[in-house]
This record gives structure tokens, sequence and C-alpha cells, in this order.
């Protein structure tokens, strides 16, 4: 199944998404939500920033279903740039409520895995690594699983939505001998990412990030907040980072705010010295001040570092959980 006319539903026309497509866009993914509940909420702001990727080809690697002016489906192939262990591409997809139940998502699923296996074999560095096609959803999801039991995939790692309720704030915790605690700052953006790509390099699915995917996906949208980051820092060198985002399109559909740990690592040499303990102590205590309901992260459940535990004994909570599954190219 190559191309745009591989997706032939009757009734539907098909092209790639395009700027102008984002309110159509929200409004699906509204819906989807609407009926799935996983908890996530998609501005106009996040869709329009992913199609402002210099790296994603939209003209090939997306496409859009349409019923007039109405989106019913989508789906959008990330090509895994900076792979390490495997060549993971990551499938973005989902049919309307109103529309499933008729082979959309087959032909979707179908297509993303053709995409995948032509900008794997097209990419040499990529292409000496095995590759993968990902899907991503949330736990419990029969017709997901469906989905991708039907297309070959088997589930492989599992994550939980964790929240800390920004009541009981332990005290500040010290940072580590010879490192001093500093707000994030943007002469301090490049070393961040350096710390970043060695902080992550043992864990599961890691790709480096270079500076335009790192400008691009992490310190340059929309919901990054600066004021909330903060750095561990010895000379030069950052050894240890938090990154904090605020999603507006979940405060405005929730009622609260939520200040979400988007990154947060600690380079090898420096784990195990209380790094990453003083930075969150430091962000929950920051984030109550500053008028925030809650703190909030994501961590893969088989994380190398231990880290579920010490969320855990920090004082969050899991309050959903996604799986993602896995299928050889």
């Amino acid at each position: 199944m190559q191309g745009q006319d591989a997706i032939s539903v009757e009734g539907l026309t098909t092209r790639p998404l395009t700027r102008d497509a984002v309110p159509a866009w929200q409004d699906l993914h509204e819906a989807v939500e609407r009926a799935d509940r996983t908890g996530e909420h998609v501005g106009p702001a996040e869709l329009a920033e992913a199609l402002a990727d210099p790296k994603l080809d939209l003209q090939q690697d997306s496409l859009a279903l349409w019923e007039g002016p109405r989106m019913v489906a989508y789906a959008v192939l990330h090509t895994p740039h900076g792979a390490v262990d495997a060549a993971r591409f990551g499938a973005d997809a989902a049919v309307h409520p109103d529309w499933r139940r008729r082979g959309i998502g087959t032909r979707l699923v179908t297509w993303l895995a053709a995409r995948a296996k032509d900008r794997y074999a097209a990419d040499t560095e990529l292409s000496a690594l095995t590759g993968e096609l990902l899907l991503d959803g949330k736990a419990g999801d029969e017709g997901l699983r469906k989905l991708a039991e039907k297309c070959g995939f088997t589930p492989v790692r599992w994550w939980f939505f964790m929240k800390h309720p920004l009541k009981e704030i332990e005290e500040p915790r010290p940072a580590p001998d010879g490192t001093r605690l500093v707000p994030y700052d943007t002469p301090y953006d490049d070393a961040t990412r350096q710390a970043h790509n060695d902080a992550f390099r043992d864990h599961w699915d890691f790709a480096r990030f270079d500076t335009a995917d790192w400008q691009t996906w992490v310190t340059g949208v929309s919901a990054f907040r600066p004021a909330m980051s903060r750095l561990l820092v010895a000379g030069d060198e950052v050894v240890a980072y938090l990154l904090a985002e605020e999603n507006e399109a979940d405060t405005a559909a929730t009622g609260s705010r939520d200040c979400h740990v988007g990154y947060l690592g600690t380079r090898r040499d420096w784990r195990g010295r209380g790094a990453a303990p003083a930075l969150l102590s430091d962000l929950l205590r920051a984030a109550a001040d500053a008028g925030y309901d809650t703190a909030s992260l994501t961590v893969d459940t088989a994380n190398p570092s231990g880290a579920l535990g010490f969320y855990e004994q920090t004082g969050f909570v899991a309050d959903r959980e996604s799986v993602t599954y896995a299928r050889p190219l």
C-alpha cells in the first residue's frame, strides 16, 4: 500500500495535512477525547508546532481523511532521527468515533507501516539498526488492543502519568557538592541538550537530539516554561536539569493548572548524588508558590534508573497508564 491513494474510503477525500487544517484537526482530537477519555488535550498551538517540524515531510508522511470540511481521520509518521539502539518510527493516528469499525484504522496502520519501511530503507544509518513501528495509546483500550493485535503489534512498554497534589511538600533537598542550582536560561540551552543526550543514552527508545530537534520539540515549544525550569551546574557543565511545561489546552478543559515535568535527567557520572531530588523538590515548592494546582510527569515503568520508585516516594501518584505496541519493519 503506497501513497495517498492507498487510503480509499467511499464518501471521503484524502490529502496531506497542512497548516490550514489545524482547526479541523483540533476538532477531531476533541471528538476522540470525548469518546476515549485518555486525559490528553491538544491545543491549536501544539498542532501547528507539530506541522512546522522542519524534518517532517508533510506531503509524504502525513494524511487526513475528510468528509467535506470535517476531518474524520489522520495519520502522521515520525522518523527517529538520531536513533541509537533501534530505529523506532512513531505513528500518530486517530479515527473519529463516528467512523470507527469501518476498517479505516487498519488502513491507516498499513499505510504507516509502508511509509516507515520506505523511510527505513532509504536511510543508511537507520537501516543499520533494527527497525520497528510503534503505536501508543491508553492502557485498557480494547479497540486499540484489537487493532494492534490484528496488525501484528505486541505490547512492549507501559507508562504511568503521575500527579503530585502540591499539598504536602517535603523540605528542600540540598544540591550535590560542587554544583549550584540555577534557573534555566538560553545561554545554557546547548549544554542542557548535551546533558540530556548523556543522561538518556541507556534508556529505551533513546534518540539523540541535535540542535534543530531540541529547539523544535523541547525548548522551542509554546508549552515550555523557562521560569519553572531549573538546572544544576558544575563549572560550565550542566550536570542535571528539569524542564517544565504547561499545557494550556489541558487547563482550559479541566480548569486546573498543572506544571508538567517534561524532562528530568542527570548525567551518568553524577547519578546517585541527589541531583534529581534537589531539582524536583525545588520545582514542587516553586509550582505551589506560582499557583499551580498539581505537578505531573510521565515515567517508563521499566526505567533503568529506578525513577518510578523515586517519584512515588516524592509524593507522585499514578493517575493513568498508557501502553506502547511495537511491530518489526
